[in-house]
């Protein structure tokens, strides 16, 4: 971490940060919680890349890459996923929430009826989009967070993660060096 110097506690870099207002942390858990129980968790999973990759936030890109390579995927269906989820072999109803992620954190103002009308056409509800617009933008907080603060990635990422993985799940900061 760059920026702010945190008391030493166990576990990840991100909470030794937020170790400094853990209101915060709870008020973004708490949230994150409800966000995520309502959803399908590979969905959640794959809108939370999409949205981490457009952010440049390695960092979560790492974590929830890791969580798709454990729970859902193999490691080269995930680095297909990475370098580009139109040519990754996912379903359309896959890659349309993640397109509508990647919408949400870059231009959200220019998302349409139209756009929403695509989605639902693919068979997401109301809710399903609902779900996806919460998760994308509840990224942009966290990610930001860490990035504004210099956080870095976990060093555990650079032996959990083959290194080709690792390249395409690095989209800014590099994980830290044990």
């Amino acid at each position: 971490m760059a920026y702010l110097s945190t008391p030493e506690v166990d576990g990840t870099n991100y909470a030794r940060l937020f170790a400094l207002a853990p209101a915060a942390y709870d008020g973004w858990a708490t949230l994150n919680v409800a966000i995520r129980s309502a959803m399908d968790l590979r969905r959640y999973e794959l809108v939370t890349l999409a949205a981490a990759r457009r952010l440049g936030s390695s960092y979560c890109s790492m974590a929830h890459g890791s969580l798709l390579r454990d729970r859902f995927f193999t490691a080269d269906q995930v680095r297909r996923i990475a370098a580009d989820h139109h040519d990754a072999g996912l379903d359309p109803a896959d890659v349309a929430p993640m397109d509508l992620a990647e919408r949400v954190v870059t231009d959200p103002r220019g998302i349409t009826d139209g756009d929403v009308a695509a989605l639902r056409e693919l068979g997401l509800s109301e809710r399903d989009v609902l779900d996806v617009v919460l998760t994308a933008a509840a990224r942009c907080f966290f990610a930001t967070v860490l990035d504004a603060l210099g956080v870095e990635p976990d060093a555990s990422y650079r032996a959990d993660l083959d290194p080709r993985l690792l390249d395409l799940l690095t989209v800014g900061r590099s994980a830290a060096v044990a």
